[in-house]
């Protein structure tokens, strides 16, 4: 699924113009990168406001179209009303079609009821994380990487070398030599288990 977010340029600048814009159903933004100046932008907010809640959204190259000219962003920050149902601003990064990127891409974790560590040794899955920061050129940016714990036995620990990558993409943390813990599976491993 492809986001296209319609924005406009925001000529006011300040605290007072963004209390009004917000005031009138808008959201202040800001879009940098890629060698151009940032530019100052607003866009509605309620369909911001609910495409925030898609997990995807937020790994994926959203085209953002200011004023009828298209251009490539990833969202990189934002922030929401401490207690309201509102986001004040929200950052957006250009991106170059032909350039890695680091983004933060979350873990689904399947089958792990299947696996011999729940079903036959009362073990439990513990996620020690829930995202890992990737690497890869905009077009192949995973929404997701998936993690199968069908074949999990107690006592095992799943590591970010485990994971399954798409084609050209990257683990940020394994090409610095961190091999961290994605997840821990509990419970009493069998005697056959526990003598291999």
């Amino acid at each position: 699924m492809s986001y296209e977010l319609i924005a406009a340029k925001r000529v006011e600048q300040g605290t007072g113009a963004s209390r009004r814009l917000r005031r009138a159903g808008k959201l202040p933004a800001v879009v940098y990168g890629a060698g151009k100046d940032a530019e100052a932008i607003v866009l509605e907010h309620n369909p911001l406001y609910y495409a925030l809640k898609d997990e995807a959204f937020h790994a994926s190259v959203l085209d953002l179209v200011v004023d009828g000219d298209k251009q490539q962003v990833l969202v990189r920050d934002y922030q929401m009303h401490p207690f309201k149902q509102l986001v004040l601003h929200i950052d957006f990064q250009r991106i170059d079609a032909n350039e890695k990127i680091n983004v933060n891409v979350p873990l689904h974790f399947l089958n792990a009821d299947l696996s011999p560590a729940v079903k036959l040794q009362s073990g439990k899955v513990s996620h020690v994380v829930t995202s890992v920061e990737v690497s890869a050129l905009p077009g192949q940016l995973p929404k997701f990487i998936e993690i199968d714990l069908s074949e999990a036995q107690a006592g095992q620990s799943v590591h970010l070398s485990d994971l399954k990558l798409p084609e050209g993409v990257e683990l940020v943390a394994l090409a610095r030599g961190e091999n961290a813990t994605v997840a821990n599976i509990s419970g009493k491993a069998s005697a056959e288990a526990a003598a291999e």
